[in-house]
């Protein structure tokens, strides 16, 4: 089994203007230098008016920075979008794609989320796949099938452990201060790695994050999950304490 490192991600969402923006992000660079060697890598991925602002500010750094989401195509009449391309050239190195409010607020079905990661990919940017099913699913029983539908929906064709990792986010428990026990997390992550076999490059290396309420209080018995590989955060990447406090428990 190969070791895979920790990737605490923070997703910033529609959070921040400039000055706090530069603060948090030059908060985290700090923290990070002076804890020396970590377990872990950090990434943050702020709105896209901050990305290079930010990239500029913890450039040298072991900081991370990554976009929201991304547009198929390079370049082209896309009113409000942004490229892969442009994700780079402000800096950046990795992209969320198929956040589950992407996917309900703007529509977005798996073959399009593939298509994104396939853009990603082609711009040589990691491409972070979200999944995750609703309360519904998971009441009704579906939570496995709708997870592994999605994940063998959203990868493309050339995606392989270095250029790929997953985030199950249990619809329900994402802001909502809800958070899926130990064992569901478990049972989940598990279903995960068994669908990637055959459908991505060395499987047993990709990063499987786990997102929704996580927080400094439960981040350390998540993170000891098997098959848990790190945290996509929200609520708490704002938070310069909470965050460093989630990437802790990875130490």
């Amino acid at each position: 089994m190969p070791e895979r490192r920790k990737l605490i991600a923070g997703n910033w969402k529609m959070n921040g203007l400039h000055a706090a923006g530069l603060e948090l992000a030059t908060d985290l660079s700090k923290r990070l230098a002076a804890a020396g060697t970590v377990g872990f890598d950090m990434l943050v991925c702020p709105p896209a008016t901050l990305i290079h602002p930010v990239a500029q500010a913890v450039a040298g750094t072991p900081l991370a920075v990554g976009g929201q989401d991304c547009h198929v195509k390079p370049s082209g009449a896309h009113t409000g979008d942004i490229s892969a391309a442009m994700l780079v050239d402000a800096g950046c190195a990795f992209v969320i794609v198929g956040h589950s409010e992407r996917r309900q607020n703007h529509g977005e079905d798996d073959a399009l989320v593939a298509a994104k990661a396939a853009a990603a990919h082609a711009a040589g940017l990691i491409a972070i796949i979200c999944v995750g099913e609703t309360l519904e699913q998971r009441e009704a029983g579906q939570a496995l099938d709708v997870v592994a539908s999605q994940v063998a929906g959203s990868i493309p064709s050339r995606a392989d452990a270095a250029n790929t990792v997953i985030a199950y986010e249990p619809v329900w428990a994402i802001g909502t201060g809800k958070t899926a026990t130990s064992a569901d997390v478990a049972e989940v992550h598990a279903h995960v790695r068994a669908t990637l076999a055959g459908r991505i490059g060395d499987p047993d290396a990709v990063r499987i994050l786990y997102g929704g309420s996580v927080k400094p209080s439960n981040a350390a018995e998540l993170m000891a999950v098997d098959h848990v590989d790190g945290a996509l955060v929200g609520g708490a990447s704002l938070i310069a304490d909470d965050f460093w406090g989630i990437a802790e428990t990875c130490r």
